[in-house]
């Protein structure tokens, strides 16, 4: 049989495109190549701070986890997914991990890497309490095993798999939104499965020695069902794959079920301390693999997701101490170390042990996790020191390669800084989470807008050290839960030996790259009675990602004396939303027309990869009025770009709803009620608790400007669960097997949609079988969102509501800028900020979070958004001369501007120093009036893409900016810095965009000059 086809590297066909693409399309794909370069072989020492590569890697599980996530989340941009998961077959399989770069969930390599996880927790619960992980390891631990019980729905049915991959994978995009069908997959007496089902119960053996103090019951609770699922796998002899075939591409089990079996009974062996099970193990132990064209048991290959016998060689050994199991062991070992029987893995010239070319760095790892485990029952057995160093070394060596210690002088472990040291890892790992993609695209957004720390990538094709770190390369930049178990174990063997420190603070808070629901406009046309919008409706969301099932947005103007709603026209040319209604009265003579999107569910998406799902809705409506208008009184004009068919930009005075609640935009100020926000609902408790839901129940909300409208009900990770106009809901449909908690919260909505803030988070756990409390670490709650007060050109003052605590006291708030730039602007212990040094006739927004005394922090608040220009100032343009005619075209008339096809990137790449052969050209056109001009510039790249210019003009003598768009300045007269903005930055090659500006005075004779970034 031929060893490279009984262990492929692992799967992994994520799209024919894709494929091509990686064949074909180099070139068009973000890429880092790294040369090949001879190294000297790692040192063996702890060289590195083995400690954070182990809170790095605790990271990545959690980034991985599926199913409604606990209160205690840390990591911010990850929310629940797969809420539905099993409902097909009318079982609940909620939980568990996405296997890899995607989102299936394959129950093999899940329940082997829970089984690694909780070999390493009892053999080195020194390096994890070192590095102040066990906790965290812990409810990783736990968060697998609550799945692996759900999965067994009976006594001989057990679900190995959610999700077709080959479906699944022809989605990129957030977990949190994936439209894809997730049809669940199982083993039953008929059509049987023991390797899959022997794997899970020696997962939840070994996990019950785990918690056997810590959690007594959930203990006895795991052991009761590795029994079972035991006997399952025994009676019923077969390979998972032939029943569940859709697997078989990517998880086929290739070495057979004994593997499994025998790693099951020493696991109960160490779990009861009954002989039987060792002596069965010792029994089945004979039907254990050969070794190709040899009577040999396997040794020249290593323990992975497919093949326990590497391990169960050093279990057995460390058991019984007999010949036969240590010299398997040796034999290995002896093959990835000095050799045996005439080969020997191959090394790299920097020094990498070599196995296979699909997740080389998965197979090194692992084969150093069992070299510690056997020098470390070597020397404590005073057995062949010569052995114990030689495997010692090897481990050390291969660990080291990996965090860096490697001739691209770079971590293969994401987010690795060894102390603040090193800077240098992958960039573009194969993680659509990480990614979140808006686009249902590889390649947009270039960037890879989270840091997924911990995660383990595949590393080098070839035993050359060449890595290509390139998001479309998945062989090499995909990372799964089977590459980081042993890993783990391997640093958390060498913080035991060796020490480290975690790092202060951690995960680091991420600024979100931009705005992530918002609303963009611009002019179509206009006349001296009418004003036609196009309107975009944008959903980028990925802090965490959200769906916008029921989206609506308001355009609020002002009626002139004399006129009345019913003399007001509305009409569309192009809309792929619902038509517009009203106009329904505001306040006084403020007005607002609605339109509904409730057609489309806008997610992140892709733009028409799904049915009814985009991220992206444009509406293109017109107003008519019944005499002349003029736009710059309304609300909802302020900074639209008045130039007909000018590039849209965002805005913040046209309002944007999920179903009834405000998440972006400002409303006017009804009268002087001011747009205050209701009171938090109070003391939210959990009662009535069952195995599938609760009853929660809060004090009601005091109304601020406007009634209480009702409540919105969400889980802790901000999906939204139910309404309500009563001060109580319940939730069902919960998993009863969860041993981890549940968390709701609950905000009160007015009735112009604003949101109070959130109420205190509730817990509790469904499952009986724990000794756990539910209320042992809350983060703060969000903070009520702000509102933005005494707005002027240059600065406004930010208030929200105050984050309700959580285990600790709120220590503060971090305030973030989202447009038109992104960053940290400050961190104050008051729920108040003063911005100052604003631009004017500049939108504006701003998202926050709070921390408290341990470093949580709660979701973000939904963003503020604010112009810095009032209704009332002159008109943004003149009417024109000769106006177009007053009656709206035909609704079956085509789009007066198309749909865009893609949307591009919220955040551009830091300026640097342009390479050679970047260049950009201008133009500017005017178009003049008494006392002024509109000045539209048109910036296109050359030969080569761009991303970022510059525009130095000087404007006429007497001449002054008095609104901009599209681009920031640098003064109002004189010589001006015109700058791209974080959406208008990158231009393809041969490509434009266009900014403007309105000035006083003449615009003639300007000679603008374009820089390239």
């Amino acid at each position: 049989m031929n060893l490279s086809l009984r262990h492929p590297a692992r799967r992994r066909t994520r799209a024919a495109a894709a494929a091509a693409a990686l064949g074909l399309g180099l070139g068009l794909l973000a890429f880092f190549a790294v040369p090949r370069a001879a190294h000297a072989a790692p040192s063996p020492t702890g060289s590195f701070n083995y400690a954070e590569a182990l809170q790095d890697s605790m990271f990545f599980y959690q980034s991985q986890r599926s199913g409604q996530l606990p209160p205690d989340n840390e990591v911010s941009w990850r929310g629940d997914s797969d809420l539905s998961d099993g409902s097909d077959n009318g079982v609940n399989l909620t939980g568990g991990y996405h296997d890899a770069g995607d989102l299936v969930k394959f129950g093999l390599p899940e329940a082997w890497a829970m089984n690694m996880l909780a070999w390493s927790l009892l053999d080195y619960p020194a390096g994890y309490a070192t590095a102040g992980q066990t906790q965290t390891a812990m409810e990783n631990l736990r968060w697998g095993d609550d799945y692996i019980l759900a999965a067994a729905t009976g006594p001989n049915t057990f679900y190995g798999q959610v999700a077709n991959p080959t479906s699944d994978h022809q989605y990129w995009g957030p977990a949190e939104t994936n439209p894809v069908a997730r049809p669940s997959s199982a083993v039953t007496a008929t059509c049987a499965g023991s390797d899959l089902v022997g794997q899970a119960s020696a997962a939840l053996a070994a996990s019950s020695v785990v918690f056997k103090t810590a959690d007594p019951k959930y203990s006895a609770a795991l052991l009761s069902q590795a029994q079972s699922l035991f006997t399952f796998a025994d009676t019923h002899l077969g390979d998972y794959a032939s029943c569940i075939t859709t697997a078989q591409n990517f998880y086929n089990s290739f070495s057979g079920y004994w593997t499994q079996l025998v790693a099951a009974e020493i696991w109960l062996y160490k779990a009861t301390g009954t002989a039987s099970w060792l002596t069965k193990a010792q029994s089945d132990f004979a039907n254990m693999p050969l070794a190709q064209q040899s009577a040999l048991h396997e040794y020249n290959w290593t323990v992975n997701w497919d093949d326990d016998s590497f391990a169960d060689y050093i279990w057995m050994a460390q058991l019984t101490g007999q010949q036969q199991y240590v010299t398997d062991a040796e034999d290995n070992l002896d093959w990835w170390t000095a050799g045996f029987n005439g080969t020997t893995v191959s090394y790299s010239p920097g020094g990498e042990a070599f196995l296979n070319t699909w997740g080389s760095l998965r197979y090194s790892s692992n084969a150093a996790y069992l070299a510690l485990e056997f020098s470390n029952y070597l020397s404590a057995n005073n057995l062949d020191p010569t052995r114990a160093a030689a495997y010692h070394n090897f481990a050390v060596q291969q660990v080291n390669y990996i965090l860096g210690q490697n001739p691209n002088n770079m971590s293969y472990e994401v987010g690795f800084t060894n102390g603040g040291k090193n800077t240098a890892w992958s960039q573009f790992p194969h993680s659509a989470p990480a990614h979140d993609a808006w686009s249902d695209n590889l390649n947009t957004p270039g960037q890879t807008r989270h840091l997924d720390y911990g995660l383990l990538v595949g590393g080098p094709a070839s035993s050359n050290d060449q890595y290509s770190d390139q998001r479309a390369n998945y062989q090499e930049t995909e990372g799964a839960l089977d590459y980081n178990a042993l890993f783990t174990g391997d640093v958390a063997a060498l913080t035991a030996q060796y020490g480290g420190t975690p790092v202060a603070s951690f995960p680091a808070p991420e600024t979100p790259d931009g705005p992530q629901i918002y609303m963009q406009a611009a002019v179509n046309n206009q006349a001296s009675n009418f004003i036609e919008i196009k309107a975009l409706v944008n959903n980028q969301s990925a802090w965490p990602a959200r769906q916008m099932p029921n989206a609506s947005f308001r355009y609020y103007f002002t009626l002139d004396p004399g006129e009345t709603a019913g003399q007001v026209t509305l009409s569309s040319s192009y809309s792929q939303c619902q038509p517009a209604t009203g106009p329904t009265q505001y306040a006084g003579s403020t007005y607002y027309i609605q339109v509904s999107c409730a057609n489309l569910n806008l997610e992140p998406v892709g733009e028409a990869d799904f049915t009814g799902a985009d991220f992206q809705a444009q509406v293109q409506f017109r107003i008519t009025f019944p005499a002349a208008h003029n736009p710059a009184e309304d609300w909802s004009f302020q900074g639209i770009p008045a130039t007909p068919n000018a590039t849209a930009a965002t805005v913040s005075d046209i309002t944007l709803y999920s179903g009834n609640t405000l998440v972006w935009g400002t409303p006017p100020a009804p009268g002087t009620g001011g747009t205050a926000g209701p009171t938090a609902p109070g003391s939210l408790t959990a009662t009535s608790v069952t195995a599938t839901g609760a009853t929660l129940s809060w004090a009601a909300s005091k109304a601020g400007a406007n009634p209480v409208a009702g409540y919105d009900v969400y889980t802790s990770g901000g999906t939204p669960a139910g309404t309500t106009t009563s001060t109580s809901f319940t939730v069902s449909g919960l998993n009863a097997t969860r041993t981890s908690p549940y968390g709701y919260y609950v905000q009160a909505v007015d009735s112009q949609g604003v949101a109070s803030p959130a109420s205190n988070i509730a817990q509790f756990i469904t499952s009986p079988s724990t000794s756990l409390t539910a209320a042992d670490t809350l983060p703060p709650s969000e903070p009520g969102t702000p509102s933005a007060g005494s707005v002027s050109a240059t600065g406004a003052t930010l208030t929200w509501g105050a984050s309700v605590p959580g285990t600790a006291a709120v220590a503060g708030y971090r305030l973030y800028e989202l447009a038109p730039a992104t960053g940290l602007v400050a961190t104050t212990t008051a729920p108040s900020y003063t911005l100052t040094g604003l631009t004017g006739g500049t939108a504006y927004a701003y998202a926050v979070e709070a921390i408290d005394s341990q470093n949580r922090t709660s979701p973000f608040a939904m963003p503020v958004t604010f112009y810095t220009g009032a209704p009332g100032t002159p008109p943004s343009s003149p009417p024109p001369t000769t106006a177009p005619p007053t009656t709206s075209p035909p609704t079956t008339a085509p789009p007066t501007t198309a749909p865009p096809t893609t949307q591009p990137p919220t955040t551009q790449p830091p300026t640097t120093t342009p390479p050679s052969g970047l260049s950009c050209s201008v133009s500017v056109s005017i178009s003049q009036w008494s006392g002024g001009y509109t000045a539209t510039f048109t910036v296109a790249a050359g030969s080569a893409a761009i991303n970022g210019w510059t525009v130095a003009a000087t404007l006429p003598a007497g001449s002054a900016i008095t609104n901009s768009w599209n681009a920031s300045t640098s003064a109002t007269s004189g010589t001006v810095q015109f700058g791209s903005l974080s959406y208008n930055g990158s231009i393809g090659a041969g490509q434009s965009t266009q900014f403007g500006y309105q000035g006083t005075g003449t615009g003639s004779g300007m000679t603008p000059a374009c820089t390239a970034h």
